[in-house]
């Protein structure tokens, strides 16, 4: 019977680990102290955020890292972005050549812009990087936990590593998908959150569908052209990682990131909103990271330019909508630096 380890006890984390466990895996979830996990054992994952569940019995937990290592098939590391250096360098030693090491956290790490898959191979020995994975997709867990079909894909270089994956995490009612496109799985699912927190404004000022859905589009456009400009296939950004990933997040109470978007609207602080947050909003770290890159490369986000100054340079959320609904437009492929249009840019007959 394969056995998973999960590194982090984030609510994505413990839904794999319910998940995967209810699939008859034998899963070891790591907990980082040992008061957390005899409080884990004691309570299951029941807490407000996924109320009402308990841990099966193929679901262990432990917080000594070499027992939760030991002998696994895959390990999952499900934490906050800005600590996936921290985590991975806890792991790295007690990696072999059978694991494979599937990223499932959804972020930029602020200061190198680096993706996930890339912080981690930082971290690793060289001979284990070709089993990095990463995972991503309209994931959102209150909805999982509860049992509720859900699809997701998983990434890896090398296809038979991505298959691999996919054979372990797939489950009953949570379908995986595989590509090799590594840049682009892992762009669309942390860049789609910055989408969420301007979807988030747009519903808390009461701005309607039509512009919402016109923000939705436009900041998919935008994804998509760093994307590219990183190195991502465009059309990644038309699957799971990408527009599924965008439509879950930017519309479902679920999602914390657009949670934060509507209490900004409101008026209320980001230190205050994130403060009272049990969770964290990837979204509000990964402007930084996305804003710095685009910056780098010259490339023009004026969704992400203007997502980072409410966030962060006192901008007012109906101030910064107004003016990016503002009728400056040209061709919707088209922006500083933008690779789209020539891309899709159709041949004439000649």
């Amino acid at each position: 019977m394969p056995k998973i380890t999960i590194i982090g006890t984030t609510t994505w984390g413990k839904t794999l680990g319910v998940v995967l466990a209810h699939k008859g895996l034998q899963v070891r979830l790591w907990a980082r102290t040992e008061r957390e996990a005899a409080e884990l054992r004691n309570t299951g994952s029941n807490s407000a955020l996924l109320p009402g569940i308990t841990f099966p019995p193929q679901l262990s937990i432990t917080s000594l890292l070499g027992e939760a290592l030991a002998g696994v098939n895959a390990v999952i590391i499900a934490v906050p972005s800005q600590t996936m250096r921290h985590n991975i360098r806890l792991v790295q030693s007690y990696l072999d050549e059978s694991m494979i090491v599937i990223s499932a956290a959804k972020g930029l790490e602020i200061g190198s812009n680096k993706r996930m898959s890339q912080v981690v191979a930082e971290e690793i020995a060289p001979r284990f990087r070709s089993k990095i994975c990463v995972l991503s997709g309209p994931n959102l867990s209150r909805e999982i936990i509860r049992d509720l079909p859900a699809a997701s894909v998983v990434a890896a270089e090398d296809e038979a590593v991505a298959r691999k994956a996919q054979k372990l995490l797939t489950a009953p009612n949570f379908c995986v998908y595989t590509n090799s496109d590594v840049v682009g799985v892992e762009l669309g699912g942390a860049l789609k959150n910055i989408i969420a927190l301007g979807a988030g404004m747009v519903d808390g000022l009461g701005y309607g569908d039509n512009a919402k859905a016109a923000f939705i589009t436009r900041g998919l456009t935008e994804l998509a052209a760093l994307g590219v400009a990183l190195g991502a296939n465009p059309l990644t950004f038309a699957g799971l990682a990408g527009v599924g990933d965008v439509i879950a997040t930017c519309a479902s109470p679920l999602s914390r990131n657009h949670y934060v978007g509507v209490e900004l609207a409101k008026g209320r602080s980001l230190k205050e909103i994130t403060g009272a947050m049990t969770g964290v909003a990837e979204g509000v770290s990964t402007t930084i990271a996305a804003r710095d890159l685009a910056q780098q490369l010259g490339l023009g986000m004026p969704i992400t330019e203007k997502i980072y100054q409410v966030l962060f340079e006192g901008a007012e959320p109906r101030q910064a909508m107004v003016e990016l609904m503002a009728p400056e437009a040209s061709h919707e492929l088209t922006g500083q630096n933008w690779e789209l249009f020539s891309l899709f840019r159709q041949k004439r007959p000649s």
